[in-house]
């Protein structure tokens, strides 16, 4: 069993959400995508918790940021793609698509999703059905291309259309709202997505993330992947 804390860094500016992962069972501990070292110290002192790991989805400097500190203060072992072994300093274990990496008894399947960069992964937690997509999905929207093409980014889409309905997804940003008006324009269930927001704008006011969302859910109302084929999601991008 995963425990899963969200911790929002880089609040008001880039509103990054890093995650402290804990596998029950064994104690063992991981941070995914720390990208701000105070908020995620300060979390872990308050769970007297000894992160082992630093997962990492993309190079990115607002999702690693804070590797080297972690590192050097909790002995942390940085995990990230064999393919960003020159871009995020001091990699320790590098996976693959496909790679199945133990946190503790927990079980991350390794998923390459190239579009927002080259050598973006999700990792995928099969039996607590957590996925965590860095900026390849947000809630509402897609991250942008800043590497890919628009369609890598589509074959990466069709591989988080694959996964179960019921896996809940968990984001590297809180950019629910810029995807609003893309989300109601394109909806072929306008209620849907309508609700989608009234209960996103409710937990915001509340200072609660959005996430985790069901990739059911997800799939009903965010455009991106509501698209039915290469053609429409490229137009979609505003390809």
């Amino acid at each position: 069993m995963l425990r899963i804390e969200t911790i929002l860094c880089r609040a008001g500016i880039m509103d990054n959400y890093a995650y402290l992962l804990i596998d029950e069972k064994s104690g063992i501990a991981a941070v995914l995508d720390p990208s701000e070292v105070a908020p995620i110290v300060k979390r872990c002192q308050e769970l007297e918790v000894k992160p082992e790991y630093i997962l990492n989805t993309h190079h990115h400097y607002d999702h690693t940021d804070g590797n080297q500190a972690l590192k050097q203060m909790f002995g942390a072992k940085i995990v990230a793609h064999a393919r960003d072994a020159h871009r995020i300093e001091g990699i320790d274990i590098a996976v693959n698509d496909g790679d199945v990496f133990m946190l503790g008894e927990s079980a991350a399947k390794i998923m390459a999703v190239d579009g927002h960069t080259l050598g973006h992964i999700l990792w995928y937690f099969t039996e607590d059905k957590a996925l965590f997509t860095g900026d390849m999905l947000f809630n509402l929207c897609v991250g942008g291309l800043f590497e890919g093409t628009p369609a890598q980014m589509w074959e990466s889409i069709l591989k988080i259309k694959a996964l179960p309905d019921d896996v809940m997804f968990y984001p590297g940003h809180e950019y629910t709202l810029h995807g609003a008006r893309e989300a109601l324009y394109f909806s072929k269930d306008k209620s849907a997505a309508e609700a989608y927001l009234r209960r996103a704008q409710d937990r915001l006011q509340k200072g609660m993330p959005v996430a985790p969302v069901s990739l059911a859910e997800e799939k009903k109302c965010n455009p991106y992947l509501s698209a039915e084929n290469e053609a429409e999601f490229e137009r979609r991008l505003g390809y």
